[in-house]
């Protein structure tokens, strides 16, 4: 899975790197707020992308003293962190370039090479998107997209493709607001292309700042696994009750479980190990995702004072 998502990352990357640099030329040559907008746009998005990069590398540390249960988090905090750039350096820049020149606009300088560079721009965003669009209809599984967003345990997929999709839509926007401003000669709707443009990623920042935010925080696993480790455990002819089943993603390939039981009366020390060990291996291997886990043996009397 990292594998594909560093390709995919990879690839937006190169392309926004070079639609950035494209776009800047334009927007200097006439003078395009909208165009600038989308090259602030596109260099916000080669940032991100090598965010994520050094999120994946820094998740992929193996845990040591300090951090015993790794560093998969470091992938959710990097794309939180993307979540805020996008909303308050490409948001909040298109938006005051966009107010700017509503205000007091200024003339379009053949609008002809805006044209070009963002129908390139279209033309390979177009492509990056298609990839990782490719990738995420690939990893989601039998989900929806959306249920996949909301569900997914990795969010530097469904981030790549968010970028990519805001991406398509402001540089159509920004077109749009180009040839009206240049055909009516009401030079603020190039303003006016800028300000939606914001408003477009700061819709997609906030999205991605929500969907990031409980994985961050400690989100449980999906409620089929939950099911399905509570079953296996149920299933356990030693145990007698289930009393507690608690799960954390540590990172996109991490799952905590910490299981409470109530094993046979009649059960030894060392009986109860050999059940344990065997519970242990079970669940690691229906679910590999599952990368530590812990057995409490709990007793009734202490159940009983839990509840009340």
């Amino acid at each position: 899975m990292a594998g594909s998502n560093k390709k995919v990352i990879f690839a937006a990357l190169a392309g926004n790197f070079l639609i950035a640099c494209t776009k800047f030329f334009a927007a200097v040559t006439t003078g395009s707020s909208a165009m600038f907008s989308e090259g602030v746009h596109s260099l916000v998005d080669t940032g991100n992308q090598i965010l994520l990069l050094y999120g994946l590398k820094r998740g992929a540390k193996p845990a040591d003293e300090r951090f015993p249960f790794g560093h998969g988090k470091e992938v959710y905090f990097w794309s939180f962190v993307v979540a805020i750039l996008i909303f308050a350096v490409g948001s909040g820049i298109s938006i005051y370039e966009g107010v700017t020149h509503i205000i007091a606009p200024s003339p379009i300088n053949d609008p002809t090479i805006n044209y070009i560079v963002l129908s390139l721009g279209i033309l390979f965003e177009g492509a990056a998107w298609y990839f990782a669009f490719t990738e995420f209809s690939r990893s989601k599984g039998k989900w929806g997209y959306l249920e996949a967003v909301q569900r997914g345990k990795d969010p530097t997929m469904f981030v790549v493709l968010f970028e990519d999709s805001a991406a398509m839509i402001g540089m159509l926007v920004a077109m749009l607001g180009i040839f009206l401003a240049d055909q009516t000669g009401l030079l603020w709707l190039d303003g006016l292309a800028s300000v939606i443009i914001g408003l477009i990623l700061g819709g997609t920042a906030i999205w991605l700042a929500y969907e990031t935010k409980g994985l961050l925080i400690g989100e449980a696993a999906n409620q089929s696994v939950v099911a399905g480790i509570r079953k296996i455990t149920a299933e356990t002819a030693q145990i007698d009750r289930v009393n507690e089943l608690l799960t954390m993603h540590m990172g996109p390939d991490f799952i905590l479980v910490n299981v409470s039981v109530g094993f046979s009366p009649a059960m030894t020390a060392v009986r109860i190990e050999q059940v344990v060990a065997d519970l242990d291996a079970r669940i690691k291997h229906a679910y590999p995702s599952v990368k530590r886990v812990f057995i409490e043996a709990e007793s009734l009397k202490t159940l009983a004072s839990a509840e009340a």
